[in-house]
């Protein structure tokens, strides 16, 4: 598919895509267009965010509470995610194992042009830290 006409909205919504730390919603993407004072509707962002998916300027993927999350990721090639719980810290895994892995189960089932999505999702040290910290006990 082609890019649709580059509309100040959706530059608008791509440059806070890209200033984003990590994977964000569609609704909190237009949040933080809103409170930088932009008029870009929240119809308007969901549609550039599905476009630039579409054209491969950006990732989606399902959270593990179900929301679309979208992130301007810094390769273009197959790749996979790691992802904070916590704070939303993104790492781009690169993709033989799980290509490898993948390929071998469909062919042990017979299937043939195996497609897939692999995301992780887990917590960073830091957020590991905090949460820790959060369920130990004060000491008295």
């Amino acid at each position: 598919m082609q890019p649709k006409r580059n509309t100040w909205q959706r530059e608008a919504v791509r440059v806070e895509l890209v200033a984003a730390p990590g994977f964000v919603s569609a609704q909190e993407l237009h949040r933080r267009l809103k409170d930088s004072g932009s008029a870009v509707g929240l119809a308007t962002v969901y549609r550039a965010l599905a476009n630039l998916a579409e054209v491969g300027d950006a990732d989606s993927l399902l959270s593990p509470e179900g929301e679309t999350l979208f992130r301007s990721c810094e390769t273009t090639e197959h790749h996979h995610h790691l992802v904070c719980r916590g704070c939303g810290d993104t790492r781009e895994l690169a993709a033989t194992v799980v290509e490898e892995w993948a390929n071998r189960v469909g062919a042990q089932h017979g299937f043939t042009d195996i497609g897939h999505v692999v995301d992780l999702f887990g917590y960073c040290p830091a957020c590991t830290a905090k949460r820790s910290a959060e369920h130990t006990p004060a000491a008295e």
